[in-house]
């Protein structure tokens, strides 16, 4: 434990010392994020930054050396995601091709590594067991969770923020079950993110563009995966809780796109983070709510991995509540969308 304490302090100083010359590498590169109407930069930003935290992380691999059979697939999918990210923060790839690429980089953790969700055991007896759908369903969770990290890296630190938060729940989680590969992977990516947040939070000398957004997801996807495959229903919601945030608002946009008749992968300013800042909030309170509402989910999780079942439902029904009050005041679907607002106003009337 002290020695993956050690090698985590050393991650957050490589990825500290790291990110200015990334900077350089990207100018050099022409490698920067215009500003335009969705964006709330107004000069060209550097976007390479996730390049430090991955370094950082990798040599944090390379000291520590963590055991699982699942790691040698984890840490190839890790390069051909990387790769993906670099070349589309350089040549803007289409939506299809990122999407080919996620899907070949989720199946080699699948099908060379063998990580799969087989089945789900039910709080009262009996299981639901996937078959051949395993291989898809833990395909789509990886893809999934790899592009809603993407998708709320809309202001300075808020993914990188949010991705350590998700991944600092992890590793808590990771103690409780003593899986240790889990708990030093985590842990080293979690400090490999803290030393870089400072280049990357309000006002922002870096982003980490899709060369980290891609790679935080994918491996918050398959590190997430690892403790709670084959468990029971109420435990599989516990990863769930812990990548709320982004799950919810990619869901959301999901539906509203599609109430609106757009295409799935069209970009809008409806997201969590673009309603707050149209509500009144300034750049770092939005970013700081975000964090605390992740952090609020995170405890949930944790809180739900020690409940009852009966215990397991409250914290669902209120995690729920919570999401459905947030839709509602921030009219994210859309402003007629109100069937929990309606609801209150049919029992008080």
């Amino acid at each position: 434990m002290i020695k993956i304490i050690y090698l985590s302090i050393l991650c957050a100083v490589i990825a500290c010392l790291s990110t200015p010359l990334i900077i350089k590498i990207s100018l050099r590169l022409n490698a920067v994020d215009n500003p335009n109407w969705r964006k709330v930069h107004i000069s060209p930003m550097p976007t390479l930054g996730g390049l430090a935290i991955f370094i950082s992380f990798m040599v944090g691999l390379f000291l520590i050396q963590p055991q699982s059979p699942y790691h040698l697939a984890i840490v190839i999918g890790a390069f051909v995601i990387i790769l993906l990210g670099f070349f589309d923060d350089l040549f803007h790839l289409t939506a299809k091709v990122k999407f080919i690429v996620q899907v070949a980089a989720a199946s080699i953790v699948v099908f060379y590594g063998g990580l799969q969700v087989e089945f789900i055991n039910l709080p009262f007896g009996g299981q639901i067991e996937f078959g051949w759908f395993s291989a898809l369903v833990t395909i789509l969770w990886i893809v999934g969770i790899t592009n809603a990290i993407n998708l709320i890296d809309g202001l300075d630190g808020l993914a990188a923020g949010v991705s350590a938060i998700a991944l600092f729940t992890i590793a808590v989680m990771a103690i409780f079950m003593d899986n240790v590969y889990v708990l030093s992977m985590s842990i080293i990516l979690f400090w490999s993110i803290l030393g870089f947040l400072p280049f990357n939070f309000f006002p922002a000398k870096v982003f980490m563009g899709d060369t980290g957004a891609l790679f935080l997801g994918f491996m918050i996807a398959v590190l997430s995966l690892l403790g709670f495959k084959n468990v029971t229903m109420i435990s599989f919601i516990i990863p769930i809780l812990i990548l709320a945030v982004p799950i919810f608002d990619t869901a959301v946009a999901i539906v509203r796109r599609v109430i609106q008749k757009r295409p799935i992968s069209s970009p809008d300013s409806s997201h969590l983070h673009h309603r707050l800042v149209k509500l009144g909030m300034t750049h770092r309170q939005t970013v700081v709510f975000m964090y605390v509402l992740s952090g609020m989910f995170g405890i949930a999780a944790i809180l739900l991995s020690m409940s009852t079942v009966w215990g397991a439902v409250l914290i669902g029904a209120i995690s729920l509540i919570v999401i459905q009050i947030l839709i509602e005041t921030l009219e994210l679907i859309d402003s007629k969308f109100k069937p929990l607002t309606n609801l209150v106003k049919r029992v008080r009337g």
